[in-house]
């Protein structure tokens, strides 16, 4: 189940709100947060329930025992060994065994296993748990329910943000609930499902038309035109489900930390990550990075630091090659940054913007290309292989279409703070533009069984 689909909008949460507010007891609605966090996982992959299940019953007790124990060490090695474990299993074994099989011309078989849905999600959201809870940065969760709330909730399950335990551990015993709160999840939601259904979706239409034809066919500017859709369609798409995320979460009473900063507005690669997906990077930052001697140690060493975050960078996102390209990518740019091109952020705005935006692009066109030869033709093509390209491949593809350069336009625009500051309560105008959001975007849903989700796999 998606935040997107009418039967979230129309079915599940509306009788979900009802048994939520009902009860005045905290526990109580808890106790329901839980059990429709469960049902909203189970709706796609019941058998999977069990796992997230296992993962909360294995850790509220490891967390207790630690938070006991004289050999903590022990204890949080084994936690990681458990979570790490399970991800591993479910996401990489195939990759793996692939990886073997050719290294060594094998023929081992695959596992019939398919990825739970936000795995690396809630994995690292235990993670963070477990781990502070190991530092005495937090009090060890002695409530189930809570420790259950915290993994499972449906909000940010799926596809995050990544919440850390320390960000909500006292609202899940005492958060506000009030109407003031509701409205602005409300508002919130609302626009993280234009920017999904409205946005992404179109841009992700160009992007899967193009890059699912003949890659020869589409020349530089056909690659180009592919690749800047699906840099706005995975920037709609996830800062449009954060949205939906950190909304609904306000309207329970739950202020999660925002996960994208306008990251199309940055001058640098370095400022980009700053901005993107900014509950993962601070992530590896906080229990990667730092750990092991961050910007602390010299040379060889920080760059040794910057190479390790960026290879599991790129790994988290999935059991393929070019994820760890596109990861070691960013390494590559953030090391020239940082010890060669250290005043990037001092050329003009014009050429900074253009600067991080076509190495953004050119990542996510790594990003995409999950076969590597593939991904080797697509590079090729865009670098002039094939030649420049023409229109006809867009007329053929039927790209050119006002609904689509229309999308386009929107998209560039609502990259910038511009678009926020329309949508602002001080505008008198913001809640009829609101509205009209809603209704765009539940006619786009009727209109169109395209509803891709990007993150689903990750």
């Amino acid at each position: 189940m998606v935040f997107s689909s009418l039967i979230f909008l129309f079915c599940f949460f509306p009788i979900f709100l009802i048994c939520y507010f009902v009860p005045q007891k905290r526990k109580t609605r808890n106790i329901v947060l839980l059990i429709f966090s469960l049902m909203f996982y189970g709706y796609g992959e019941p058998i999977y329930v069990i796992l997230m299940i296992l993962s909360i019953l294995v850790n509220y007790y490891i967390a207790l025992v630690m938070d006991k124990s004289s050999s903590k060490k022990k204890w949080l090695i084994i936690d990681l060994v458990f979570n790490l474990g399970l991800l591993f299993i479910f996401k990489y074994t195939n990759f793996f065994l692939d990886n073997i099989n050719n290294l060594f011309n094998l023929n081992i078989k695959f596992l019939s296993i398919s990825l739970p849905i936000g795995i690396s999600f809630y994995t690292f959201q235990i993670l963070t748990y477990v781990i502070d809870v190991y530092k005495g940065k937090v009090d060890v969760q002695k409530s189930i329910i809570n420790l259950g709330c915290y993994i499972s909730a449906f909000p940010q399950l799926i596809a995050g943000p990544i919440v850390r335990y320390e960000t909500v551990n006292e609202e899940l015993d005492e958060r506000c609930e009030n109407i003031e709160n509701f409205a602005t999840g409300i508002r919130r939601f609302i626009i993280g499902l234009f920017k999904k259904v409205v946005i992404a979706n179109e841009m992700a239409y160009v992007a899967d038309t193009l890059f699912g034809s003949s890659i020869a066919e589409l020349g530089i500017i056909g690659m180009v035109v592919g690749g800047v859709a699906f840099t706005f369609q995975i920037y709609f798409d996830f800062s449009g489900y954060s949205d939906m995320a950190i909304g609904l979460g306000k309207m329970l009473g739950f202020n999660y930390l925002e996960n994208f900063n306008y990251p199309y507005i940055a001058r640098s690669i370095t400022s980009f990550w700053r901005r993107w997906h900014i509950s993962l990077s601070t992530f590896f930052r906080d229990y990667v990075y730092i750990p092991l001697g961050g910007n602390r140690c010299k040379g060889a060493r920080h760059i040794f630091n910057l190479f390790v975050v960026w290879a599991l960078t790129g790994l988290w996102h999935g059991a393929s090659w070019n994820f760890v390209f596109w990861g070691l990518f960013y390494f590559v740019l953030l090391v020239l940054e940082k010890f060669v091109f250290k005043n990037i952020d001092k050329l003009p705005k014009v050429l900074g913007h253009i600067y991080t935006f076509s190495l953004v692009t050119f990542g996510f066109i790594i990003f995409y290309f999950t076969d590597t030869s593939v991904l080797v033709e697509a590079i090729k093509t865009l670098f002039g292989a094939h030649g420049f390209g023409n229109l006809s491949v867009f007329s053929h593809y039927q790209i050119i279409r006002v609904r689509t350069i229309l999308v386009f336009i929107l998209a560039i625009f609502a990259c910038t703070p511009i678009f926020k500051n329309m949508l602002d309560k001080k505008n008198k105008m913001s809640d009829i533009i609101i509205l009209v959001l809603f209704i765009l975007s539940i006619v786009s849903i009727l209109a169109s069984s395209y509803n891709p989700f990007i993150y689903f796999r990750f």
